[in-house]
Protein backbone atom coordinates (compact mmCIF):
# COMPACT_ATOMS: atom_id res chain seq x y z
CA UNK A 1 0.00 0.00 0.00
CA UNK A 2 1.58 3.47 -1.24
CA UNK A 3 1.27 6.09 1.57
CA UNK A 4 1.96 9.73 0.27
CA UNK A 5 2.61 12.78 2.69
CA UNK A 6 0.10 13.84 4.62
CA UNK A 7 -1.95 16.94 3.12
CA UNK A 8 -4.91 17.17 5.34
CA UNK A 9 -6.55 16.10 9.10
CA UNK A 10 -6.50 12.22 9.77
CA UNK A 11 -9.74 10.08 8.71
CA UNK A 12 -11.01 8.96 12.63
CA UNK A 13 -10.85 13.13 13.18
CA UNK A 14 -13.38 13.55 10.40
CA UNK A 15 -15.28 10.90 11.28
CA UNK A 16 -15.09 11.66 14.83
CA UNK A 17 -16.55 15.16 13.95
CA UNK A 18 -19.56 13.87 11.65
CA UNK A 19 -20.70 11.50 14.27
CA UNK A 20 -20.50 14.39 16.55
CA UNK A 21 -22.80 16.51 14.13
CA UNK A 22 -25.29 13.34 14.09
CA UNK A 23 -25.40 12.86 18.10
CA UNK A 24 -25.73 16.38 18.48
CA UNK A 25 -28.75 16.48 16.08
CA UNK A 26 -30.23 13.13 17.30
CA UNK A 27 -30.28 15.44 21.20
CA UNK A 28 -31.92 18.67 19.67
CA UNK A 29 -34.56 17.03 17.88
CA UNK A 30 -35.04 15.04 21.37
CA UNK A 31 -35.15 18.03 23.33
CA UNK A 32 -37.50 19.67 20.70
CA UNK A 33 -39.89 16.54 20.68
CA UNK A 34 -40.01 16.58 24.56
CA UNK A 35 -40.86 20.12 24.83
CA UNK A 36 -44.10 19.45 23.20
CA UNK A 37 -44.55 15.59 24.34
CA UNK A 38 -48.66 16.74 25.18
CA UNK A 39 -49.12 17.23 21.21
CA UNK A 40 -47.91 13.52 20.44
CA UNK A 41 -49.47 9.99 21.03
CA UNK A 42 -48.80 6.29 21.29
CA UNK A 43 -50.41 3.44 20.62
CA UNK A 44 -50.99 2.99 24.46
CA UNK A 45 -52.35 6.02 24.78
CA UNK A 46 -50.13 7.27 28.20
CA UNK A 47 -48.13 9.87 26.61
CA UNK A 48 -44.28 9.75 25.66
CA UNK A 49 -41.62 9.48 28.36
CA UNK A 50 -38.17 10.80 28.01
CA UNK A 51 -37.06 6.91 26.48
CA UNK A 52 -40.16 7.47 24.27
CA UNK A 53 -38.80 10.77 22.67
CA UNK A 54 -35.25 9.53 21.85
CA UNK A 55 -37.04 6.06 20.08
CA UNK A 56 -38.83 8.45 17.93
CA UNK A 57 -36.22 11.10 17.27
CA UNK A 58 -34.44 8.22 16.06
CA UNK A 59 -36.74 6.32 13.85
CA UNK A 60 -38.00 9.66 12.70
CA UNK A 61 -34.29 11.02 11.52
CA UNK A 62 -33.44 7.56 10.32
CA UNK A 63 -36.67 7.67 7.99
CA UNK A 64 -37.74 4.04 9.45
CA UNK A 65 -41.37 5.35 10.85
CA UNK A 66 -42.77 2.78 12.53
CA UNK A 67 -46.22 5.04 12.88
CA UNK A 68 -46.42 3.95 16.71
CA UNK A 69 -46.05 7.40 17.57
CA UNK A 70 -48.01 10.25 16.22
CA UNK A 71 -48.13 13.99 15.81
CA UNK A 72 -51.91 14.94 16.91
CA UNK A 73 -52.14 18.22 17.87
CA UNK A 74 -52.18 21.45 15.08
CA UNK A 75 -48.86 22.83 17.07
CA UNK A 76 -46.90 19.34 17.50
CA UNK A 77 -47.38 18.67 13.20
CA UNK A 78 -46.45 22.08 12.42
CA UNK A 79 -43.15 21.41 14.64
CA UNK A 80 -42.61 18.34 12.78
CA UNK A 81 -43.21 20.52 9.45
CA UNK A 82 -40.67 23.49 10.39
CA UNK A 83 -37.94 21.26 12.66
CA UNK A 84 -38.52 17.28 12.47
CA UNK A 85 -37.99 17.02 8.65
CA UNK A 86 -35.34 19.44 8.07
CA UNK A 87 -33.13 17.58 10.66
CA UNK A 88 -34.32 14.53 9.11
CA UNK A 89 -33.17 15.77 5.84
CA UNK A 90 -30.15 17.46 7.51
CA UNK A 91 -29.29 13.73 9.11
CA UNK A 92 -29.04 12.19 5.89
CA UNK A 93 -27.01 14.36 4.66
CA UNK A 94 -24.50 14.07 7.41
CA UNK A 95 -24.43 9.90 6.51
CA UNK A 96 -24.42 9.91 3.02
CA UNK A 97 -21.43 12.87 3.44
CA UNK A 98 -19.67 10.23 5.21
CA UNK A 99 -19.71 7.97 2.38
CA UNK A 100 -19.51 10.26 -0.49
CA UNK A 101 -16.23 11.84 1.62
CA UNK A 102 -14.80 7.74 1.80
CA UNK A 103 -15.48 7.18 -1.89
CA UNK A 104 -14.17 10.85 -2.87
CA UNK A 105 -11.20 10.39 -0.54
CA UNK A 106 -10.12 6.84 -2.54
CA UNK A 107 -11.02 8.72 -6.12
CA UNK A 108 -8.78 11.69 -4.76
CA UNK A 109 -5.83 9.37 -3.39
CA UNK A 110 -5.73 7.18 -6.41
CA UNK A 111 -5.27 10.02 -8.64
CA UNK A 112 -2.41 11.44 -6.24
CA UNK A 113 -0.64 8.30 -6.79
CA UNK A 114 -1.34 8.12 -10.29
CA UNK A 115 0.12 12.10 -10.61
CA UNK A 116 3.29 10.84 -8.25
CA UNK A 117 4.29 7.29 -10.19
CA UNK A 118 4.00 9.81 -13.75
CA UNK A 119 6.51 12.00 -12.37
CA UNK A 120 8.81 9.34 -10.27
CA UNK A 121 12.36 9.60 -12.10
CA UNK A 122 15.94 9.15 -10.73
CA UNK A 123 14.82 8.43 -7.36
CA UNK A 124 16.01 6.98 -4.29
CA UNK A 125 14.35 3.80 -2.69
CA UNK A 126 15.26 3.48 1.42
CA UNK A 127 14.31 0.41 2.71
CA UNK A 128 13.51 0.66 6.64
CA UNK A 129 13.23 4.48 8.58
CA UNK A 130 14.46 3.69 11.72
CA UNK A 131 17.46 5.60 12.82
CA UNK A 132 19.91 4.58 10.44
CA UNK A 133 17.03 5.32 7.76
CA UNK A 134 15.86 8.70 8.98
CA UNK A 135 20.06 9.66 8.84
CA UNK A 136 20.25 8.74 5.17
CA UNK A 137 17.20 10.74 3.99
CA UNK A 138 18.53 13.41 5.54
CA UNK A 139 21.64 13.37 4.35
CA UNK A 140 20.14 13.16 1.16
CA UNK A 141 18.30 15.97 1.49
CA UNK A 142 20.34 18.07 2.39
CA UNK A 143 23.24 17.21 -1.23
CA UNK A 144 19.75 18.76 -2.68
CA UNK A 145 16.99 15.88 -3.51
CA UNK A 146 13.77 16.15 -3.32
CA UNK A 147 11.42 14.56 -0.84
CA UNK A 148 9.35 13.75 -3.78
CA UNK A 149 12.60 11.35 -5.47
CA UNK A 150 12.63 9.72 -2.14
CA UNK A 151 10.37 6.76 -1.39
CA UNK A 152 10.65 4.81 2.12
CA UNK A 153 9.95 0.83 2.08
CA UNK A 154 9.18 0.40 5.37
CA UNK A 155 6.61 -2.65 7.37
CA UNK A 156 6.16 -0.72 10.41
CA UNK A 157 3.09 1.39 11.02
CA UNK A 158 5.26 3.92 12.96
CA UNK A 159 7.76 4.14 10.51
CA UNK A 160 5.19 4.83 7.89
CA UNK A 161 3.52 7.85 9.81
CA UNK A 162 6.48 8.75 11.21
CA UNK A 163 7.88 9.22 6.77
CA UNK A 164 4.63 10.59 5.92
CA UNK A 165 4.24 13.14 8.91
CA UNK A 166 7.95 14.01 7.37
CA UNK A 167 6.64 14.51 3.68
CA UNK A 168 7.88 11.17 2.10
CA UNK A 169 5.90 8.93 0.51
CA UNK A 170 6.11 5.57 2.31
CA UNK A 171 5.15 2.33 0.59
CA UNK A 172 3.71 -0.41 3.06
CA UNK A 173 5.23 -3.76 3.24
CA UNK A 174 8.09 -6.47 2.92
CA UNK A 175 10.96 -5.24 1.11
CA UNK A 176 12.52 -8.28 0.53
CA UNK A 177 9.04 -9.04 -1.82
CA UNK A 178 9.30 -8.32 -4.94
CA UNK A 179 5.76 -6.79 -5.07
CA UNK A 180 6.90 -4.12 -2.62
CA UNK A 181 10.01 -3.35 -4.59
CA UNK A 182 8.25 -3.09 -7.82
CA UNK A 183 5.16 -0.58 -6.06
CA UNK A 184 8.56 1.86 -5.83
CA UNK A 185 9.52 0.82 -9.05
CA UNK A 186 12.83 -0.08 -8.29
CA UNK A 187 14.13 -1.28 -12.02
CA UNK A 188 13.87 2.84 -13.00
CA UNK A 189 15.17 3.83 -9.70
CA UNK A 190 18.78 5.47 -9.00
CA UNK A 191 19.80 3.61 -6.20
CA UNK A 192 18.22 1.35 -3.45
CA UNK A 193 19.31 2.23 0.36
CA UNK A 194 19.10 -0.80 2.80
CA UNK A 195 18.44 0.39 6.48
CA UNK A 196 16.77 -2.34 8.28
CA UNK A 197 17.96 -3.38 11.69
CA UNK A 198 18.78 -7.34 10.51
CA UNK A 199 21.72 -8.62 8.33
CA UNK A 200 19.16 -11.31 7.23
CA UNK A 201 16.51 -9.02 5.86
CA UNK A 202 19.63 -6.88 4.29
CA UNK A 203 20.66 -9.88 2.27
CA UNK A 204 17.40 -10.37 1.08
CA UNK A 205 16.79 -7.60 0.01
CA UNK A 206 20.11 -7.15 -1.82
CA UNK A 207 19.58 -10.35 -3.38
CA UNK A 208 15.79 -9.43 -4.50
CA UNK A 209 17.04 -5.78 -5.89
CA UNK A 210 19.72 -7.15 -7.75
CA UNK A 211 17.52 -9.90 -9.26
CA UNK A 212 14.83 -7.67 -10.30
CA UNK A 213 16.83 -4.94 -11.98
CA UNK A 214 19.93 -7.07 -13.45
CA UNK A 215 22.25 -5.56 -10.98
CA UNK A 216 21.47 -2.04 -12.83
CA UNK A 217 20.86 -0.21 -9.91
CA UNK A 218 23.37 0.72 -7.26
CA UNK A 219 22.41 -1.13 -3.71
CA UNK A 220 24.19 0.20 -0.55
CA UNK A 221 23.27 -1.56 2.44
CA UNK A 222 24.04 -1.25 6.05
CA UNK A 223 25.02 -4.49 8.37
CA UNK A 224 25.46 -4.63 12.05
CA UNK A 225 28.23 -7.19 11.95
CA UNK A 226 31.59 -7.50 9.85
CA UNK A 227 31.41 -11.06 8.88
CA UNK A 228 28.22 -10.43 7.01
CA UNK A 229 29.74 -7.61 4.85
CA UNK A 230 31.21 -9.75 2.14
CA UNK A 231 28.33 -11.95 2.10
CA UNK A 232 26.56 -8.37 1.11
CA UNK A 233 29.11 -7.87 -1.68
CA UNK A 234 28.85 -11.15 -3.01
CA UNK A 235 24.84 -10.57 -2.77
CA UNK A 236 25.19 -7.75 -5.29
CA UNK A 237 25.95 -4.41 -2.70
CA UNK A 238 28.17 -1.79 -4.23
CA UNK A 239 28.94 -0.22 -1.05
CA UNK A 240 28.07 -2.14 2.55
CA UNK A 241 28.37 0.29 6.01
CA UNK A 242 29.48 -1.93 9.11
CA UNK A 243 27.47 0.27 11.57
CA UNK A 244 29.19 -1.86 14.61
CA UNK A 245 32.65 -1.96 13.21
CA UNK A 246 32.10 1.59 12.32
CA UNK A 247 31.30 2.53 15.67
CA UNK A 248 34.26 0.61 17.49
CA UNK A 249 36.45 2.57 15.45
CA UNK A 250 35.20 5.72 16.62
CA UNK A 251 35.14 4.30 19.86
CA UNK A 252 39.03 3.61 19.97
CA UNK A 253 39.34 6.65 17.93
CA UNK A 254 38.03 8.91 20.71
CA UNK A 255 40.01 6.58 23.52
CA UNK A 256 43.41 7.27 22.23
CA UNK A 257 42.93 10.83 20.48
CA UNK A 258 39.92 12.66 21.82
CA UNK A 259 40.58 15.45 19.35
CA UNK A 260 40.36 13.62 16.31
CA UNK A 261 36.90 12.35 17.01
CA UNK A 262 35.27 16.18 17.03
CA UNK A 263 36.84 16.42 13.70
CA UNK A 264 34.95 13.43 12.42
CA UNK A 265 31.48 14.68 14.24
CA UNK A 266 32.20 17.97 12.59
CA UNK A 267 32.60 16.25 9.61
CA UNK A 268 29.43 14.06 9.70
CA UNK A 269 27.12 16.63 11.52
CA UNK A 270 25.00 18.74 9.20
CA UNK A 271 24.43 22.50 9.11
CA UNK A 272 28.13 23.06 11.00
CA UNK A 273 31.64 23.93 10.82
CA UNK A 274 33.09 21.59 7.72
CA UNK A 275 31.81 18.93 5.56
CA UNK A 276 32.88 16.47 3.21
CA UNK A 277 32.26 17.46 -1.01
CA UNK A 278 32.79 16.43 -4.08
CA UNK A 279 33.42 18.14 -7.62
CA UNK A 280 34.23 17.54 -10.90
CA UNK A 281 38.26 18.70 -11.88
CA UNK A 282 37.54 21.77 -13.95
CA UNK A 283 39.32 22.31 -17.29
CA UNK A 284 42.02 24.98 -15.84
CA UNK A 285 43.44 21.97 -12.99
CA UNK A 286 44.15 19.20 -14.88
CA UNK A 287 47.57 18.50 -14.80
CA UNK A 288 47.68 20.35 -11.51
CA UNK A 289 48.82 18.80 -8.12
CA UNK A 290 45.67 18.83 -6.48
CA UNK A 291 47.78 19.58 -3.10
CA UNK A 292 48.70 23.13 -5.06
CA UNK A 293 44.94 23.98 -5.32
CA UNK A 294 43.02 26.59 -3.05
CA UNK A 295 40.72 24.43 -2.32
CA UNK A 296 41.49 21.55 0.60
CA UNK A 297 41.49 17.93 -1.79
CA UNK A 298 41.76 14.62 0.62
CA UNK A 299 41.45 12.35 -2.38
CA UNK A 300 40.88 11.71 -6.32
CA UNK A 301 38.34 9.70 -7.71
CA UNK A 302 39.63 8.62 -10.97
CA UNK A 303 37.43 6.17 -12.98
CA UNK A 304 35.72 4.61 -9.97
CA UNK A 305 38.49 4.05 -7.72
CA UNK A 306 39.60 6.44 -4.53
CA UNK A 307 43.37 7.48 -5.28
CA UNK A 308 44.03 8.98 -1.37
CA UNK A 309 46.52 11.66 -1.72
CA UNK A 310 49.10 10.30 1.17
CA UNK A 311 52.81 9.53 0.63
CA UNK A 312 55.23 10.98 -1.42
CA UNK A 313 54.11 10.06 -4.93
CA UNK A 314 52.70 12.96 -7.00
CA UNK A 315 49.81 12.65 -8.22
CA UNK A 316 48.39 15.16 -10.93
CA UNK A 317 44.82 15.80 -12.13
CA UNK A 318 43.34 13.69 -15.14
CA UNK A 319 40.68 14.83 -17.34
CA UNK A 320 37.44 13.15 -15.79
CA UNK A 321 38.62 13.25 -11.61
CA UNK A 322 36.44 13.81 -9.33
CA UNK A 323 37.42 16.10 -6.49
CA UNK A 324 36.95 14.64 -2.65
CA UNK A 325 37.31 17.96 -0.33
CA UNK A 326 36.65 19.62 3.00
CA UNK A 327 34.38 22.35 2.45
CA UNK A 328 32.49 24.83 4.95
CA UNK A 329 29.13 23.91 5.90
CA UNK A 330 27.62 27.41 4.59
CA UNK A 331 29.25 26.96 0.68
CA UNK A 332 27.01 26.11 -1.21
CA UNK A 333 29.21 24.81 -3.78
CA UNK A 334 29.82 20.99 -4.62
CA UNK A 335 28.20 18.22 -3.76
CA UNK A 336 28.34 16.54 0.19
CA UNK A 337 29.32 13.23 0.75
Amino acid sequence: MIHLPLVRQGPLRALAIRVGLAVALVLFTVAVIYADRTGYRDVNGDGLTLLDCFYYAVVSLSTTGYGDITPVTPEARLVNVLVITPARVLFLIILVGTTLEVLTDQYRNSLRVGRWRRKLKDHVIVCGYGTKGRAAVAALMENGYEKSRIVVVENREAGIRQATANGLTAIEGNATRSSVLNEADVKNCKAVIIATDSDEASVLITLTVRQLTAGQVRIIAAVREQENAALLKQSGAHHVIVSSATAGRLLGLTTTAPPLIDVVEDLLTPGQGMALAMRSAERSEVGQNPRELSTLVVALIRRGKVLPLGGEQAMTIETGDMLVYIRAEDSAVGVSV
